[in-house]
């Protein structure tokens, strides 16, 4: 099976989170045929019921390429043209699994070891693969986590911090809001006040961005709403004491700010002679922690098409991938 048709296969297989078990099952398959061939071994890492990490490796490995299986809503199947295989997961990342292989199929084609592959479930949703296998290391020094980076080398990513902005009121008949307190009128001031924030700005990552992703609340048309609520999104630069800060400031007196999530930015390894960038998005990468070695950041295809109807991964870029994967692999095995 080549480049192209291992990707197609794997966008194929619907691995909407939390449904990785069916393509888990066809990685660790294709794995196991791989590793009886070369003097390999392959694992199936347990994370939950139904689903599991895949980790194959060879001799003891130094760096591992390491990249989620599962994939964002909604599934929808592959095709091909000239420049670009398309589907769910072509860059986001089906397609960075099949060059991680075809990498690794060269690799040991050359004679080299000590170097192992982990696909992980639920980094879509929760990191859940990298918290399960940062409790699980296998004493590697590197490890190169696959997204949609253009095959730029990363120097480093924006975190995550996501609020809900509850707010509340009372009800009352909307002909008499004297008699009410409108939840929504506090929701809205709350939010005034946040977009006025002054956001950090990094050197190297940029700016934080706020996104306003949902907003609920209200009864009727005719009711003094009782009850509204926001969802936020920011990508941050740092670690978000900060912007925690200023948001709980913000909202005094007029809103809870709840905490979901809080994922700090990260500066990552950097090798000379690679093409870079910096990405805006958040990654596995600080689910894994120290456990699996130093971190780097790359793949072949675009995050501007990841999660679109349109996603698609150039087929130029998946070749190159390959070729990069075993230079960084040689050259950090050193």
């Amino acid at each position: 099976m080549n480049l192209f048709e291992l990707t197609r296969a794997l966008v194929d297989i619907d691995s909407v989170t939390p449904n990785e078990e069916e393509v888990g099952v066809y990685l660790a398959d294709y794995l196991r045929e791989l590793a009886e061939r070369t003097g390999g071994h392959v694992e199936m890492m347990g994370v939950e019921p139904h689903r599991f990490n895949v980790f194959a490796y060879w001799g003891e490995p130094v760096v591992t390429l390491s990249t989620h299986m599962d994939t964002v809503p909604p599934f929808y199947g592959s095709r091909e043209d000239e420049e670009f295989v398309w589907g769910r997961g072509a860059c986001d990342t089906k397609g960075i699994i099949a060059s991680m292989i075809k990498a690794v199929e060269g690799l040991l084609a050359a004679g080299d070891r000590n170097f192992a592959l982990l696909f992980v479930v639920g980094e879509e949703r929760n990191s859940a693969g990298a918290y399960f296998a940062a409790k699980h290391p296998r004493g590697c020094r590197y490890i190169i986590n696959g997204e949609p980076t253009e095959n730029k080398l990363a120097l480093g990513s924006k975190g995550a911090l996501r609020y809900e902005i509850i707010a509340s009121g009372k009800m009352a008949h909307s002909a008499y809001p004297e008699l009410g307190e409108s939840a929504i009128l506090k929701l809205l001031d709350a939010l005034g006040r946040i977009r006025a924030i002054e956001l950090p700005v990094d050197r190297v990552l940029g700016k934080s961005t706020l996104n306003i992703g949902t907003i609920t609340g209200g009864r009727a048309p005719n009711v003094i709403p009782d009850h509204a609520m926001a969802e936020l999104f920011i990508r941050i630069v740092d670690d978000g004491d900060s912007t925690r800060a200023a948001i709980a400031e913000a909202v005094k007196g007029l809103a809870e700010a709840k905490e979901i999530l809080c994922i700090p930015a990260l500066h990552l390894g950097s090798l000379d002679g690679f093409e870079t960038s910096v990405v805006s998005y958040t990654t596995d990468i600080p689910a894994f922690g120290k456990a699996w070695g130093q971190p780097f950041l790359f793949g072949p295809g675009s995050i501007h098409f990841a999660h679109t109807d349109a996603e698609r991964v150039p087929k130029a870029e998946l070749v190159e991938a390959v070729s990069i994967y075993q230079n960084i692999v040689r050259r950090l095995s050193k």
